[in-house]
């Protein structure tokens, strides 16, 4: 089987590729520069606004799995042009190209869409796949970590001083990102189970996490006993716009993440489950936050 993929550089890009190694598939994968070779994978260079790389990137794939998306812009209209923009264009591609399947890795903030100009986004995004006559499946994942991510290490930072800063009251989901990379692999097969359905998917944790809960989880994989600080919305909004000050466009806490984040339940849904037959979360978060922590350390950035 071969498979195009878009988002290869990123986090959840580069665990998909280990995972598709190990199965022997074909990877034909999108890149901005030049990349170093990889057993198994052909780059195309280019980007979700270069046609003609896109073209080359799904030409005889037999599926397409969309990773590729803005999860920071300065404003709304960044995050269009990366997540709406760039699928439509992968979505007309994979159309002219006739390819077999199309996986779009959307968002658990989808489904509440008003909350922010990403969830927003990548609703809209959504509605771009569910529109084309293509044999589609959407994931929406929740929060994802493992190695290599850069978007919680703040939080690990935080659980190593004791204290770690936390939404108004609330539930989450997680999944580390193995579990993910094969999950996207499973979902690539079609079939009647998978087909013009949307997915949610986590660690399996029963009813998700507390945010409080979450944390502890966090100070426990980095051997520290912490006090979770629950902010209310309106000291999120100014530690995000203190975070833009500082850190500008690298900032992770922004006014826009704060919407989403004071949301009280992003658990996962049961009945949005993929199908058990295709498959099952294998890490539990406390190992995994564990072993995430243990390769921060190993890699210095903890």
């Amino acid at each position: 089987m071969t498979i195009a993929v878009t988002g290869a550089t990123g986090f959840v890009g580069q665990a998909l590729l280990d995972r598709a190694a190990e199965a022997g598939l074909e990877i034909r994968a999108l890149a901005r520069k030049p990349q170093a070779q990889r057993a198994r994978v052909e780059w195309i260079e280019g980007d979700l606004d270069d046609q003609a790389a896109l073209a080359r990137l799904v030409a005889k794939a037999e599926a397409v799995i969309h990773i590729a998306g803005a999860v920071n812009a300065p404003d709304a209209a960044g995050f269009i042009a990366g997540n709406v923009t760039g699928t439509l264009n992968l979505v007309t591609a994979a159309m002219l190209a006739a390819t077999p399947r199309f996986l779009h890795v959307s968002s658990l903030s989808a489904r509440e869409p008003q909350l922010s100009a990403y969830g927003a986004s990548k609703r809209k995004a959504e509605k771009v796949v569910m529109a084309s006559p293509l044999d589609w499946t959407i994931l929406r994942p929740p929060a994802v970590y493992g190695p290599r991510d850069r978007e919680m290490l703040d939080l690990f930072r935080f659980a190593r001083s004791g204290l770690v800063p936390l939404p108004p009251r609330g539930r989450m989901a997680a999944i580390h990102v193995d579990d993910l990379a094969r999950l996207l692999l499973a979902l690539a097969p079609a079939g009647e189970d998978v087909s013009h359905k949307v997915f949610e998917a986590d660690d399996g944790h029963p009813g998700g996490w507390t945010h409080k809960s979450f944390a502890k989880a966090i100070g426990w994989a980095v051997g520290k006993r912490i006090t979770p600080l629950a902010l209310p919305a309106f000291a999120l909004r100014a530690a995000a716009r203190g975070d833009r000050m500082l850190r500008r466009a690298a900032a992770k806490l922004t006014e826009d993440r704060v919407g989403y984040m004071c949301h009280p339940d992003w658990s996962v849904r049961d009945e949005a489950r993929p199908p058990a037959e295709r498959w099952t979360p294998r890490i539990g978060t406390r190992e995994g936050l564990k072993a995430t922590a243990r390769w921060y350390r190993e890699a210095g950035w903890l």
